[in-house]
């Protein structure tokens, strides 16, 4: 267990996703402090030892006029996987945090296409008093009733983007704005073909596009925007990540996924 770190003004930490039985981490990011969580690959998740799930569990606290951004690359579960991660956020009236969560099929390039056994990611926004903002999970698991695979279609990525407090309003419209047209345009062009899905009965296929966007508001007067994101590839949606968040530079420094 990684504990007790504390973000200085600006502070930039490789974030300790790594693969082990169990990892649990906790920050606690000061009053006007900003913080930037990262990777530098996709996180790989092996083979299961058996019931084996590996777990992962962040929690931060985020003072008064600080930022915390957690902006990692993929989880990537490989065949027979199983992966399980919670991260928790305690913020107050004014704390700004931003959250992308997002993973890919496994290795799709090598023929493994939503082959692990189980795929597990909570986030939970809490503010002052316990009071829940934000609690969402998304569970993928291979003894459901309707096979992973079968149920994603060809989808290969799923992500979600989380942008929430006063600081981030001008990225929250500008998010809202850019999905809204990017969704638009979609309903207006062919999509790309995906494969033979359902009949009709005229014996056409059913369509679906290569990406998707949605966008929605949550939390007391709307302070927070949730983006979730189905794509057939990876470099899509870091190209998406890249455009959303490029409003992000001048707080940070640099745009993410640059």
């Amino acid at each position: 267990m990684l504990s007790g770190f504390t973000a200085s003004p600006m502070a930039v930490a490789l974030s300790p996703y790594s693969l082990g039985d169990s990892i649990s981490v906790e920050f606690t990011i000061g009053d006007g402090c900003t913080a930037v969580l990262t990777t530098q690959s996709s996180t790989k998740v092996y083979k299961s030892l058996g019931s084996k799930c590996s777990e992962q569990v962040l929690e931060a606290r985020i003072g008064s006029g600080a930022l915390f951004v957690v902006i990692p690359d993929p989880v990537t579960c490989f065949s027979t996987a199983r992966y399980s991660q919670k991260q928790v956020f305690r913020v107050v009236s004014d704390s700004s945090l931003i959250i992308v969560d997002w993973f890919t099929s496994g290795r799709h390039e090598s023929g493994e296409k939503w082959d692990f056994e189980l795929y597990r990611s909570s986030n939970c926004i809490f503010a002052e008093g316990n009071q829940p903002v934000f609690l969402d999970t998304v569970l993928l698991e291979q003894s459901s009733p309707v096979d992973i695979a079968e149920s994603m279609h060809e989808y290969q990525v799923i992500a979600m983007v989380l942008i929430y407090g006063p600081k981030l309003k001008h990225v929250q419209d500008q998010v809202q704005e850019n999905v809204k047209r990017l969704m638009s345009q979609q309903l207006q062009i062919p999509s790309t073909r995906l494969g033979c899905c359902a009949k009709t009965n005229s014996d056409n296929c059913l369509v679906r596009p290569a990406f998707i966007a949605s966008c929605s508001a949550f939390g007391p007067k709307g302070m927070g925007v949730v983006v979730r994101v189905a794509s057939t590839t990876t470099e899509a949606v870091y190209r998406f990540l890249h455009h959303q968040l490029a409003g992000m530079e001048p707080l940070l420094g640099v745009s993410p996924y640059s």
